[in-house]
This record gives C-alpha cells, sequence and structure tokens, in this order.
C-alpha cells in the first residue's frame, strides 16, 4: 500500500508483519498480540522502492554463529556474551556485588538505574499502570499483567507432567520442584529445607528461631510474624470475603482457599498416594493419609511423649495438660478446648435460618442448605464408583470406603481397624472396660436392643420398587 507508506512482510514462520522501520529493530504483531522483538536489523533494500524491504532474516532461523557474532562482548567470568558494552557492564556487577544506584531516601542500592526507577515508586506512591477491569493501580506493568489474569482466568504456564495450568512462571517453577523433589532453599540454622524462597524467609522470621511477632491487631491483640497475615486476619473481624466462587456464590478470605473450594465441583485431587492411588484436593491431606501406611506420628508432647499425625492434635492435647480453655460460648461463658467442640455447644443459641417447609430452625445457613435437600430430592454428591447419591459430601466420603476398603481408624492395643470413628471407640470399651452410660444420672433412656434388630428388618424386607 504505497498511499499509506505500509508495506506488509511475510515471514516462512509463518507471521504477517505490519511495521517496518528500515535499519532499525522490527516489531512483530501477531492476531493483536504484542511479543519481544524477534527483528535484526534490515540489510538489503529491493532496488525498484528504496523503502520496501526485499530480504529480511528472522532471528529464529539464524545460526548460531550469526548470533555470536551479534553478542561481540563476552563475560570473563561466566562466558555469557553480550550485544552491546553496557549490558555486559551490568552483567558483571552480578559478580562483583557492586551496586551504584542508590535510593536517596532510604538508601537502598540498586545495580541498574531501572532497577532504582521501580523502587523509587514505593516511596512516591506512583502506581502508572492501571487494571482495565476494576481501576487497581499497580506500579509494574508486571505486576498489572499478574493481577488481570484474575478476571480473564488465563493460566498460560502449563505444567509437562500434570498439565496443572499457572498464572506465573514462578508459581510453575515452584509446582515443578513438587515433582524432582528439589528443595533448593535451606535454613542455615536447622538445615530445614524449603522449594521456595519465600517459604524459607517466613520460616526464618517465623521467628521458629527468632519468636518476633511485630504485626498486632488493633481489635483483639493477636500479633503475627508478616503483614500478610494480619491482613488476612483483619478480615476474620470485617467480614470481608473478596474472593467469590463462580458456581456457589460463597466467599473466601483468601485466594487460596476458594482454589481449593473449586475443586469440590470440579472433582479435581491432584495429589495421588503412591501406596494405594487414593487421590487428594489437598497436599495436606495427602500427606496425613500416608501416615495412615508409614505409621509416621512426627508431632510429639513434651510432657506424657504422646505422638500425633497433625499438628492441630498436638495442640488440643497440649491443652489437656495446660488447663487451657480458648474457646468459650458467649452466652453462658462455657470454655472448651476445640473450636469443634464450641459450635457443637452453639446449638443453644439463636437459630436464625429457618426451613420454608418444614418451619426447622438451624443455627448455620450451611446447615439449613443441606437440610433443604431433604425436601427437594436434591443429592449433589454423587459415588464415582456406583453412581450412587447423598445429600452431604461426608456422606459420600463414608460410602467410599466400602469400595476402597479404607479404615482409617486404628485401635492402639489390638490393631483392629475401623471406618467409622463411632466403630473404634464402641471397640476401645470392649478393652477398657468403661461404661459411660449410667442409668441414675441418664437423662434419655438407654438405647433398646430391639430398636437396632427392627431397623434391620425393616431395612432387609422393604419393598424394592
Amino acid at each position: 500500500n504505497n498511499g499509506g507508506n505500509k508495506h506488509y512482510i511475510t515471514c516462512d514462520i509463518p507471521s504477517v508483519f505490519n511495521r517496518v522501520k528500515v535499519g532499525g529493530t522490527h516489531t512483530r504483531l501477531q492476531r493483536g498480540t504484542r511479543l519481544q522483538n524477534v527483528w535484526e536489523p534490515l540489510t538489503k533494500l529491493s532496488p525498484q522502492n528504496k523503502s520496501a524491504p526485499e530480504t529480511t532474516v528472522h532471528s529464529g532461523h539464524m545460526s548460531g554463529a550469526d548470533v555470536d557474532e551479534k553478542k561481540k562482548h563476552p563475560c570473563h567470568v561466566c562466558i555469557k556474551r553480550f550485544g552491546t558494552k553496557q549490558q555486559l557492564q551490568a552483567h558483571i556487577r552480578v559478580h562483583t556485588g557492586e551496586k551504584p544506584f542508590s535510593c536517596s531516601i532510604c538508601k537502598k542500592t540498586f545495580t541498574q538505574k531501572s532497577s532504582l526507577n521501580l523502587h523509587t515508586r514505593t516511596h512516591t506512591g506512583d502506581k502508572p499502570y492501571s487494571c482495565s477491569f476494576c481501576s487497581k493501580t499497580f506500579a509494574l506493568k508486571f505486576t498489572l499483567d499478574i493481577h488481570t489474569r484474575t478476571h480473564t482466568g488465563e493460566k498460560p504456564y502449563s505444567c509437562s507432567v500434570c498439565l496443572q495450568r499457572f498464572t506465573q512462571p514462578s508459581h510453575l517453577r515452584s509446582h515443578n520442584r513438587m515433582h524432582t523433589g528439589e528443595r533448593p532453599y535451606s535454613c542455615t540454622l536447622c538445615e530445614k529445607t524449603f522449594t521456595r524462597k519465600n517459604n524459607l524467609r517466613t520460616h526464618i522470621h517465623i521467628k521458629v528461631h527468632a519468636g518476633e511477632k511485630p504485626h498486632s491487631c488493633s481489635i483483639c491483640w493477636k500479633t503475627f510474624t508478616q503483614k500478610s497475615s494480619l491482613n488476612l486476619h483483619i478480615r476474620t473481624h470485617t467480614g470481608e470475603r473478596p474472593y467469590s466462587c463462580l458456581v456457589c456464590m460463597k466467599g473466601f478470605i483468601k485466594k487460596g482457599n476458594l482454589d481449593v473450594h473449586t475443586r469440590t465441583h470440579t472433582g479435581d485431587k491432584p495429589y495421588s498416594c503412591s501406596f494405594c492411588s487414593k487421590t487428594f484436593a489437598l497436599k495436606l491431606t495427602l500427606d496425613i493419609h500416608t501416615r495412615t501406611h508409614t505409621g509416621e506420628k512426627p508431632y510429639s508432647c513434651s510432657v506424657c511423649l504422646q505422638r500425633f499425625t497433625q499438628p492441630s492434635h498436638l495442640r488440643s492435647h497440649n491443652r489437656m495438660h495446660t488447663g487451657e480453655r480458648p474457646y468459650s460460648c458467649t452466652l453462658c461463658e462455657k470454655t472448651f478446648t476445640r473450636k469443634n467442640n464450641l459450635r457443637t455447644h452453639m446449638v443453644h443459641t439463636e437459630k436464625p435460618y429457618c426451613c420454608l417447609i418444614c418451619r426447622k430452625t438451624f443455627t448455620q445457613k450451611g446447615s439449613l442448605n443441606v437440610h433443604k435437600r431433604i425436601h427437594t430430592g436434591e443429592r449433589t454428591h454423587s459415588c464415582f464408583v456406583c453412581k450412587k447419591a447423598f445429600h452431604i459430601k461426608s456422606s459420600l466420603n463414608l460410602h467410599t470406603r466400602t469400595h476402597t476398603g479404607d479404615k482409617p481408624y486404628s485401635c492402639t492395643l489390638c490393631k483392629k481397624a475401623f471406618a467409622l470413628k463411632c466403630n473404634l471407640d464402641r471397640h476401645s470399651r470392649t478393652h477398657t472396660g468403661d461404661k459411660p452410660y449410667n442409668a441414675s444420672i441418664q437423662l434419655t433412656p438407654p438405647l433398646s436392643p430391639l430398636i437396632p434388630h427392627l431397623q434391620y428388618y425393616k431395612y432387609k424386607y422393604r419393598c424394592k420398587k
């Protein structure tokens, strides 16, 4: 198009290019996506039209010798080569540790002027990059790009092993270490290793070693090792839940909690047990399950030396020694060692959620939603083996054990295993002789043996239609 002075060049990759700057670096536009510069300077023009290129060389087609010819400045320490002397000089500072650019406010130093310019924005508050979806602003273009993916759902980085996708290359690199077992970051105090540098920093500041918790909540005065942890905690007071599930609209305080919740809809269970091939949605759940095979109980009570598979079990156990009961009812002031016990106790409090069909009331909205399924017949949780459906996820989990044979509850005296905790408790009494139901103090009559007998035959001779 001579009228508009535009010249379209087709590369045999193939791609079409619509910007030409003779003698300079050319920018490729492909389907509207801005990519990095991939053209080397044009060296030849057509004799008919001096402004139109006749031939050019795509950097992707250049031989190794051609590329090396363009990078004439080698580093004498690591042999890496650079196209300009300025690039080489900046690189050498990596080896020498020289940081000639200093912040005039906080005196922090940098190897490059551009890094200092970006740092200065932390003092000035300058955030020139704005999100087109929510108008949130950012100091870095890279940070804006990552944020935008929370709106678009784009995850451009894919694991070559399990095909899990990620929004950031750093997340993919950390994920890959789960497959390779690489843990490159180690604590110099206790030699514990980590897959991510941030986890090491947290571990050190966590004050596993220092004990320092400099960030304090102004409402309840609870202290935290990190500012980000405090910000998350404050949401428990404000009720803010900025991350919402697109399927059921349930809100979450943390993005990680939303990601985990989403798996309840998708059924995704990316973590597999190497012993029995059982799969799990959470890495933590896999680790705990694996201990049922290995018998490992890494958490030990310092008082009685009893061992536990989970840190939460150890914390609850320690309260038996200390007498600590941190969870208290706001109505009757009764205290509890565990939060779940408090929740169970709260049944005597207000029940603001009422079923419109049978008028039964509930303390929690989630309990009402589960109850409604009795009326609607909705069974949202289905067994992958026999397709039997259940009202609640926990019932499905218990049912699944009939297929897998999983019996996670084991008697410490005779090693007999059970699928249900209540069955283990009942069995344990055959060893201890414990008879917890005393007629003199029992408010309701004991369960008659006739009742389960009748229930059995009612089930056995039920109508098959």
